[in-house]
C-alpha cells in the first residue's frame, strides 16, 4: 500500500514522525527538569524562613499570591521573593538572616499589608496592638562546637544583638575546668521567648554563623502528648481531656510477683 504513496508525500510522513519523536523526547525531559525543580522547591522550602505572622508551610504557600507587598512595605530591604533558579517556590517571600535579618518592626509594615491573610495579624496582636515579640519566624540554633564562648573565648555578639535582651538568649557562666581559674559564658537560646529575627545570626563573629535560625518544625523536637510538665500549670491543662487507654497483654495478666519470680515465664511472653 505504500508504494501507491508519493515519494514527497512518504518523505514528509518521515520528517513528521521524526519532528514529533523529538517533541515527544524534549517534552519528556522538560517535565523531568520541572518535576526536579518542584521536589527541589519543596525540599528547600521546610528550610526557608517567612515574614512575621506566616501561616504554617503548607497554608501559606496555598494561600500566598506572589503579589510581592510584604517585600514591598519592608523598611530594611530584608524580604525577598524567590525568583527562577533559587530552589525556592517561585514569587514567596522569604528572608536569610546572615545577609538581612529582620529587624523586628513594632509596627510590622509587612504584615497588615498582605490580601490574603497568608500574614495573618491575629498572629502577631496582644491586646489589638500588633506584638512583634509573638512573631514565630524560627529558633535560633547554637552549635557549641563552632560557637567560640564555648571554648572559653569571652564572646556575647549574639546575646547583645537580641532585640529581647535576657529573654531570648540568657549568658550562662561555668566553671573552666581546662585552666581553673577563667568561666565560659556559654549563650543560651529560650526556644520559647525566641522569635526567629535572626539578629544574633548576622552578629555571630565566626566565618559561619555558630548560631543560626531555623524553622521551628525542624529545629526543635517535640515530647509528644504523654508527657506533661507537673510543675507548670498551663501544660497541665492538657490534661483536662485526656483520655486513658489500657492495653493488656499476656504479661499484664499475671501478678506482679509472680512474673518476677518467673523470669524463665516473662521472656517466653
Amino acid at each position: 500500500m505504500s508504494n501507491n504513496i508519493p515519494k514527497k508525500d512518504q518523505k514528509m510522513n518521515r520528517r513528521e514522525f521524526f519532528l514529533n519523536s523529538a517533541r515527544a523526547v524534549g517534552l519528556a525531559a522538560l517535565g523531568g527538569l520541572m518535576w526536579s525543580a518542584y521536589v527541589d522547591e519543596v525540599t528547600a522550602s521546610t528550610l526557608l524562613l517567612r515574614p512575621p505572622a506566616a501561616l504554617k508551610e503548607d497554608d501559606f504557600l496555598k494561600t500566598c499570591i506572589k503579589c510581592g507587598m510584604c517585600v514591598e512595605a519592608c523598611p530594611y530591604d530584608t524580604l525577598m521573593l524567590a525568583k527562577p533558579g533559587d530552589n525556592k517556590p517561585l514569587g514567596t517571600p522569604y528572608f536569610v538572616p546572615r545577609e538581612i535579618p529582620c529587624y523586628m518592626c513594632p509596627d510590622i509594615p509587612c504584615v497588615p499589608v498582605c490580601p490574603t491573610g497568608a500574614l495573618d495579624e491575629k498572629l502577631v496582636t496582644t491586646n489589638n496592638k500588633l506584638d512583634i515579640k509573638k512573631a514565630d519566624m524560627g529558633v535560633a540554633v547554637i552549635d557549641d562546637n563552632s560557637c567560640i564562648a564555648f571554648w572559653g573565648i569571652q564572646c556575647d555578639a549574639c546575646y547583645r544583638a537580641c532585640p529581647i535582651l535576657g529573654e531570648a538568649i540568657t549568658v550562662e557562666y561555668t566553671k573552666n575546668e581546662r585552666t581553673g581559674k577563667h568561666a565560659f559564658l556559654k549563650p543560651v537560646v529560650h526556644a520559647d521567648a525566641c522569635t526567629g529575627c535572626g539578629l544574633c545570626e548576622k552578629a555571630c563573629v565566626t566565618e559561619k554563623a555558630a548560631i543560626f535560625v531555623l524553622p521551628r518544625e525542624v529545629a526543635l523536637g517535640k515530647a509528644g502528648d504523654y508527657y506533661i510538665k507537673g510543675w507548670d500549670k498551663n501544660d497541665e491543662k492538657r490534661l483536662e481531656k485526656a483520655t486513658s487507654k489500657i492495653t493488656k497483654t499476656k504479661l499484664s495478666e499475671r501478678k506482679a510477683v509472680d512474673s518476677l519470680n518467673d523470669l524463665g515465664g516473662i521472656l517466653d511472653d
